[in-house]
């Protein structure tokens, strides 16, 4: 008689979960998974495909925590201005799965940066004057928001800054406008020597 499963594809997952949020990515293995579980590892790659394929679900699991327990917080009454600190708060009061998140795992970053994105566009399009703009547009005031909450967060998670809420409001607020009223980051404002920076290999 075959032996009974004690070890759920959920408790793996959950275990992987509970690593990455702990530990970050750098040493997700299948050795410290099952470490977390007490066993082999043998149960993950019966549940999972691969290693991948558990991080790629791990990843899943979080960004549903996320918008359950941290995106859903309210602090301001503009919705993506409330997004974008709740996002500052998830930065300092997790400062190890933020950075695994965004910043140090290369894997994960492309599926955050959709993420983000996804979260940023359905807020946006509360703003009253959300209707008025093209898809092009908004994409560009969503980038310029990005790159601006990125550098809040990596400043004051890194207690390289201090910030009271009016004043990282007062920023988000003026970057937002001149991105909506100056369009910002369109191609038809380049000019000819521009260059774009890049991370050297």
């Amino acid at each position: 008689m075959a032996r009974k499963k004690t070890i759920m594809k959920n408790d793996i997952l959950n275990a992987a979960v509970n690593l990455a949020m702990r530990d970050g990515f750098q040493n997700f293995t299948a050795r410290k998974i099952a470490d977390e579980l007490n066993c082999s590892t043998q149960p993950l790659y019966l549940e999972f495909e691969c290693m991948d394929d558990l991080k790629h679900q791990s990843i899943i699991k979080i960004q549903s925590y996320l918008q359950k327990h941290v995106f859903n917080q309210h602090y301001h009454e503009d919705p993506l201005i409330d997004l974008d600190l709740a996002y500052i708060h998830f930065a300092c009061e997790q400062p190890m799965l933020y950075r695994t998140l965004w910043i140090e795992d290369k894997e994960s970053i492309a599926e955050m940066k959709q993420f983000a994105l996804n979260l940023g566009t359905t807020r946006f399009a509360k703003r009253t004057d959300a209707a008025d703009l093209s898809a092009e547009k908004i994409y560009r005031i969503l980038t310029g928001n990005w790159i601006i909450v990125n550098g809040i967060a990596n400043l004051i998670s890194s207690g390289y800054a201090r910030m009271s809420k009016t004043q990282v409001v007062e920023i988000l607020q003026a970057q937002l406008d001149d991105f909506i009223y100056n369009d910002r980051f369109n191609p038809a404002n380049e000019i000819e020597d521009d260059f774009e920076f890049q991370v050297a290999n």
